[in-house]
């Protein structure tokens, strides 16, 4: 039988490695195969390695724990990891999803560890009830003590059109799509590549207002017309007024699932 693995995720390096240092005691068997340092990230690291477990920190810059669990959820073990144990007891008390605190006690993560070996141990299930509904009280329960607060996220993107340097006002970005070194963003006006990758971009747009709905490809959720379901848990974006499809990945289908 091949050995369980795990992702930590986490911004702090300090307390991923003294997760690491604790696992290895209590769990020497479990294969860490990655770390991650903001959901994005965990995201993308999770769809290259798919771990058995997924060790999430709930305050992460640009996507947070919470968001990168409504990707991760039901593929893998859910495990909050959290300075702040009112958020997480709701979803432990709810049996979806476990959760250890910051600063960790290893009695705490020893109950923890015993809980994933016997999840691990029994016949796969699909069925995790509730959970999409555990993980909404979370990112309300979030928001409401100010998870996003203060935050100031980007209101223009310079790019350089033709001779001269435009200063694009995001709300009139449709998509941004990433195209090797470059990103291409596409608004009202036209079309500009631009030297920032789309993961820097991803954490500097409002999320209330902007989606990674594919590893290269961000959308203005105001601009989207339709979404067309498509086979193995695929989509594709149907924009307003204009004439390309976007794709949505499995990992990003949750966006529109809370639409």
């Amino acid at each position: 039988m091949s050995a369980p693995t795990a992702l930590i995720a986490d911004d702090e390096p300090l307390l991923r490695e003294r997760l690491r240092a604790h696992l290895a005691r209590l769990w020497p068997e479990l294969l860490i195969v990655a770390e991650a340092r903001n959901g994005r990230e965990a995201i993308e690291l999770f769809e290259t390695h798919l771990p058995r477990v997924a060790f999430l920190d709930v305050h992460m810059p640009g996507l947070n724990g919470i968001d990168a669990a409504r990707s991760i959820a039901r593929r893998a073990e859910i495990v909050f990891v959290t300075a702040h144990e009112h958020y997480a007891v709701q979803a432990f008390e709810h049996g979806a999803i476990d959760y250890v605190v910051k600063p960790f006690d290893e009695a705490r993560l020893a109950d923890s560890v015993a809980r994933l070996k016997a999840r691990l141990a029994a016949p796969p299930s699909t069925s995790l009830p509730g959970i999409e509904a555990v993980l909404d009280k979370l990112a309300a329960e979030l928001k409401l003590r100010g998870g996003g607060e203060g935050r100031k996220y980007l209101q223009w993107i310079r790019a350089s059109v033709a001779s001269s340097v435009r200063l694009i006002p995001v709300e009139q970005i449709a998509f941004l799509r990433s195209d090797e070194k470059y990103t291409l963003v596409a608004w009202e006006g036209g079309e500009a590549l631009i030297r920032r990758p789309i993961r820097e971009l991803a954490d500097e747009l409002d999320p209330d207002s902007f989606a990674q709905i594919h590893r290269s490809v961000i959308v203005n959720l105001r601009q989207v017309a339709q979404v067309d379901r498509g086979f193995n848990d695929t989509a594709e974006v149907r924009l307003k007024g204009r004439r390309e499809v976007l794709p949505v990945s499995r990992s990003f289908l949750h966006v529109f699932r809370q639409m």
